[in-house]
């Protein structure tokens, strides 16, 4: 059993919901940490032998090419994130495309590879936003990861459980008449409730008792699935900057930051991981070799 691993390559004042950060005219200004926590995140990769994908924003590709190059050349997936790490449910279909295109473009550029899949921002691809996957087909793009099958703040796509059944991956119908292969995040049952909660990404595997999460992994596998791991660069830094939000978003945002490596390097002590593509059985040839684009 081999499960998706994957990293949401955003600067920590990338965040959804912070009125603060709304001014994009801002961030220029501000502290950057994207770079040196990503290569934290490849050189603990890196001990493990492990691959996986890294949905990267264009505002921090576009400022780090060299950053993205690394990624690849280290043999992982680079997808992307967007270009300016805003919601899908904000956009038009015409201010997605524009967004798509810009954000593929900046990473192809930057590492001379296929870009294969997308992630939207905090998950955001929301029912009514289906018309987001004929722009992703449109653009190339093999596979979308932005489905968030529970309840969340900024999304939530309700999800049949047994959608799962057959694999990690569940294919949906587009409005144009096609269809595109969506990776879904990996929910758990809780036990005696019965409810169903996110355990594998980001502050749910920092917040969660490790014995949870550690059954959500045994739940999908004792099933056959594949679960996705998800995490940001800013899960890392156990210190550094920070913003001024909710208490209830503060906590899910920086509580047991500084237990974030040791739990990823457990969990791939325990268990098989690969890239988003390789999982869901995408063919990666096109990603993993250099291409001329056309002029």
């Amino acid at each position: 059993m081999v499960h998706a691993l994957s990293f949401d390559i955003e600067e920590w004042f990338h965040l959804v919901g912070v009125e603060a950060m709304a001014d994009r005219s801002r961030w220029g200004a501000l502290e950057r940490t994207v770079e040196p926590l990503t290569d934290q995140i490849l050189s603990v990769l890196s001990e493990h032998a492990v691959k996986g994908t890294f949905f990267v924003l264009g505002w921090v590709a576009e400022r780090y090419p060299g950053l993205v190059r690394r990624i690849a050349e280290a043999g992982h997936e680079v997808g992307s994130h967007s270009y300016w790490h805003r919601e899908v449910y904000e956009h038009t279909p015409a201010t997605f495309r524009e967004d798509l295109k810009r954000s593929i473009g900046v990473l192809e550029d930057a590492c001379g590879q296929r870009v294969l899949g997308y992630r939207a921002p905090s998950f955001s691809l929301t029912r009514g936003c289906e018309w987001a996957w004929d722009v992703m087909l449109d653009q190339g793009l093999r596979y979308d990861a932005s489905v968030f099958p529970v309840k969340r703040a900024h999304g939530g796509y309700p999800l049949e459980r047994t959608a799962h059944a057959s694999g990690p991956a569940v294919r949906f119908d587009t409005p144009s008449g096609r269809s595109i292969q969506e990776l879904p995040m990996s929910v758990m049952r809780l036990p005696l409730l019965g409810k169903q909660i996110a355990f594998s990404g980001g502050g749910y595997l920092r917040v969660l008792p490790w014995w949870l999460v550690k059954r959500g992994f045994a739940q999908h596998e004792s099933a056959g699935r594949s679960a996705v791991l998800y995490l940001h660069p800013w899960d890392f830094a156990a210190s550094g900057p920070s913003l001024p939000m909710r208490r209830f978003q503060r906590f899910k945002c920086y509580h047991h930051r500084d237990q974030t490596e040791r739990r990823l390097r457990d969990l791939m002590r325990r268990h098989r991981f690969g890239t988003c593509a390789s999982v869901m059985g995408i063919e990666e040839q096109s990603a993993a070799q250099p291409f001329a684009k056309a002029a």
